[in-house]
């Protein structure tokens, strides 16, 4: 069998069903295979796109996304897509290209040493050197990828071994089952809860695991524990539920964070500190109980006392059935506390000024998406705002990056989620500097018919850089510039696109736009004035 083929076969082993790429000459071989699979090859215009993809494919289903790119220039364009995958702990599979390695004709052109470019960025990074070794690679690469933590491997497949003659073999694929945490920590654990006087639950990137969701959940309601989440942790447990405070937008002094100092133990759920912190840890302050797959990486801001470390599910289901409920709890104080930051989170929702306030952003996002309804987030100001203010009620339905926090990511993640959920309302929310860096996936998008809004949060500037340059006291210089007509811009690729001039338009817009087949585009100007908010907060942080 020629090794493409069995690169291909390979692939369909393990349950790939889609390669996101852009193929290049020292593919085709690959390509040819791929013609002939089952397999379903997305076509993107930049590399980055076909990246982003993978990783929200990855993000999603908690299988390996796959994507392709050629060698040189085309993989340096995946660096930025491996890095989110690898801090954002989504399993993913780059496979590049290379000159042939036996006998080349054109010296060093277009050549780097593309293995030790990608390997600071992945857990796993090689180039295969004898067809009959690429079942061996490609089933350790998926291992790799999907073992916690999660994250990206890289495969280089030389123009060369790809036309070989290979003895087929294909591994078995088999779940390995995680190890159950210590029953000595557990104990610990429990007598720590259970020693406490003002618990508090923290949940992280790392809970976001189907049968981890369902057992902190039945943690929460047995034990009446209060919980506020990561960035990344919204939506593991339903945000309507009476017990959640809310999102740590920023690191301390942000509205929940008068929770974090109420607190005496904080039950850290599937938190590392790749993510930005929550909260920041001091010497002779509260504990941490830290549970996780992996022991917590020493940090001056996270230094967890206590540690539960293997499979997070079933050290919470242990947890649930050793601790109760303790009559000298005082978790009163967060109720109060909850009740608080309710409040304030209504300051201008109902704002009719116009550019929109961010408030009055989200709470008409909000309104105009269901329940299980997808939403993308950029990065930006205004992902911020959609931390603090928009409660997720389902795992998975607002996907935004707090550990790389990459530009250009939103557009093709939501392509992604479409793809998938079909039958789901999602929305892409882009600044104007962040969907301008991979924009041209709006031909992709089209072009594969998906569903989707694509929202473009407008400042005509790099907003969050600006929010900071002013707060430190310096003049407003060097972060600003023009937009296209971006309504004129969607129709040049065909899709439908509208302006918002008024507040209240908004609303029925984005429900009309949510509710028409194809791509819709939607150019909103903003007001970040609102941003004194969270500058008053860092302020009172550095005072």
């Amino acid at each position: 069998m020629k090794a493409s083929d069995l690169l291909v076969k390979s692939l369909e082993h393990e349950g790939t069903s889609t390669i996101f790429g852009l193929p290049g000459e020292e593919n085709l071989d690959f390509v040819e295979s791929l013609r002939r699979s089952s397999i379903r090859l997305v076509v993107t215009r930049h590399e980055q796109g076909a990246g982003f993809m993978a990783a929200t494919y990855g993000r999603l289903t908690g299988h390996t996304g796959v994507c392709l790119a050629t060698l040189g220039p085309g993989a340096a364009n995946l660096v930025t897509p491996a890095a989110y995958a690898q801090l954002g702990a989504m399993p993913m599979l780059m496979l590049t290209g290379q000159k042939p390695i036996k006998t080349s004709k054109q010296g060093h052109f277009q050549i780097l040493n593309v293995v030790e470019m990608m390997r600071p960025v992945t857990k796993y990074c090689q180039t295969i050197i004898h067809g009959n070794n690429i079942p061996g690679k490609v089933r350790e690469a998926f291992r790799i990828a999907e073992q916690e933590r999660p994250g990206a491997v890289h495969l280089e497949i030389p123009e060369d071994i790809a036309r070989e003659d290979t003895e087929p073999f294909l591994f078995p694929v088999e779940k390995i089952r995680r190890p159950a945490a210590d029953a000595k920590a557990v104990r610990q654990a429990a007598e720590a809860i259970e020693g406490a006087v003002r618990p508090l639950v923290l949940i992280g990137a790392g809970a976001n695991r189907t049968m981890t969701s369902r057992m902190l959940l039945r943690l929460v309601d047995t034990l009446r524990i209060p919980f506020f989440t990561t960035q990344m942790g919204k939506g593991v447990i339903d945000e309507r539920h009476p017990l959640c405070l809310g999102t740590a937008a920023l690191s301390e002094n942000d509205m929940l964070h008068e929770a974090v100092e109420r607190a005496d133990l904080v039950i850290n759920v599937g938190h590392d500190v790749v993510e930005k912190p929550p909260f920041f840890m001091r010497p002779g302050g509260l504990d941490v109980l830290h549970i996780n797959y992996s022991p917590a990486e020493v940090d001056p801001v996270y230094f967890p006392r206590l540690q539960v470390v293997g499979d997070v599910a079933n050290a919470l289901w242990q947890l649930t059935d050793r601790v109760r409920r303790q009559a000298h709890w005082e978790t009163d104080c967060f109720s109060e506390i909850k009740r608080a930051i309710d409040e304030r989170m209504l300051a201008q929702i109902d704002s009719t000024s116009f550019p929109i306030k961010p408030q009055r952003l989200v709470r008409d996002v909000r309104a105009a998406m269901p329940e299980d309804g997808i939403l993308a987030l950029d990065n930006g100001m205004f992902k911020i705002w959609f931390a603090r203010n928009y409660p997720a009620y389902q795992p998975n339905t607002i996907l935004l990056d707090n550990a790389l926090a990459t530009m250009g990511a939103g557009l093709p993640s939501a392509m992604a989620a479409a793809l998938l959920h079909p039958q789901r309302k999602v929305i892409a929310v882009c600044g104007d500097g962040g969907f301008m860096m991979n924009s041209q996936e709006l031909e992709t998008a089209k072009r594969l018919g998906l569903h989707l809004v694509v929202l473009i949060v407008r400042d005509d500037g790099y907003g969050m850089i600006r929010w900071k340059q002013q707060a430190m006291g310096f003049a407003d210089f060097g972060l600003g510039f023009d937009n296209p007509d971006f309504v004129a811009y969607a129709r040049a690729y065909g899709v439908h696109g509208e302006r918002i001039a008024r507040t209240e338009d908004f609303l029925p817009t984005l429900r009309a736009c949510l509710n028409a087949p194809g791509v819709q585009l939607i150019d909103v100007p903003v007001d970040y004035g609102e941003n004194r908010i969270f500058t008053r907060e860092i302020e009172r942080s550095e005072s």
